[in-house]
């Protein structure tokens, strides 16, 4: 397969752009290198690690958002099946679960193909991992700890209260 060669000479890293959010925002960060960036940012549920990584060849951003959840193998099946449930939902990245690692993350890529990407692009991008892991960690808990069916604990995380009491 043929790498996209890029026609024109970049302004600045993407990656410099996340680590500018990650400094607005108070978040601590790690600059690995010239091409990724490792971001913690506090959720309500858990702290969840941002790594960005940009690839030149490809001309491509790519964001993976991990949390702590370990997953034992006995529930890994049952992980594989809320996954693919609430992958069908997703309009934006996906959720992946590795075994060698036990680690469940929220993956997803901005193509550039030629441009430069905004800022708002890139914040948009973070707030996105960062929803997504809020929206279904409970439902993941669901399914690891409590020992639900993956559809059961799709439905319960899914459940949002209006008001207060």
């Amino acid at each position: 397969m043929a790498t996209a060669e890029p026609t024109f000479i970049r302004l600045a890293n993407p990656v410099d752009l996340f680590e500018h959010i990650a400094l607005e925002n108070d978040w601590v960060l790690d600059r690995g290198g010239e091409d990724d960036v490792t971001i913690s940012i506090p959720g309500e549920w858990a702290d969840y690690h941002v790594s960005l990584n940009w690839r030149n060849d490809l001309e491509t951003l790519h964001l993976a958002c991990a949390f702590e959840l370990k997953v034992r193998p006995a529930r890994a099946p049952e992980i594989y099946r809320l996954l693919a449930q609430i992958n069908e939902q997703m309009w934006l990245g996906h959720f992946d679960f590795w075994p060698a690692g036990s680690m469940l993350l929220y993956r997803n890529s901005l193509m550039l193909n030629g441009a430069e990407p905004t800022l708002s692009q890139c914040e948009a991008m973070t707030a996105a991992a960062v929803e997504a892991c809020e929206r279904y960690y409970q439902a993941f808990q669901f399914v690891v700890w409590a020992g639900k069916k993956a559809e059961d604990a799709l439905v319960s995380a899914m459940f949002h209260t209006e008001g207060q009491a």
